[in-house]
């Protein structure tokens, strides 16, 4: 499964963040690794610079074998809690889907 992390032009992600990213990332997805072959984040401050409460965007995309990617965003007080929050959509998003797929 590739990653790929992508911020608006206020923002910029280290290295030590980047992995920390693809770790979280491959741990909560490992279940669905034979169906995902990327995964696209994509950070932003709603607010810009401004101070705000739950300003922070965090953007999923899984691009799933053969379906259409699946996309869900979340919001936090911070970086880490708008991902969290996006991963726990998105794992529920591609359950889901595979599981409609298994119904038919």
């Amino acid at each position: 499964m590739m990653i790929q992390i992508n911020t608006d032009r206020n923002l910029s992600v280290n290295t030590d963040y980047e992995n920390k990213i693809q770790e979280l990332l491959n741990k909560e997805l490992k279940r669905f690794d034979e169906r995902i072959t990327r995964v696209e984040v994509h950070f932003s401050d709603e607010n810009n610079s401004k101070p705000g409460i739950d300003d922070k965007k965090c953007l999923l995309e899984a691009r799933l074998k053969g379906l259409n990617p699946i996309v869900v965003q979340d919001y936090g007080k911070n970086y880490d809690l708008a991902l969290t929050g996006a991963i726990d959509k998105i794992k529920s998003a591609i359950d889901t889907k595979l599981g409609k797929l298994e119904v038919q």
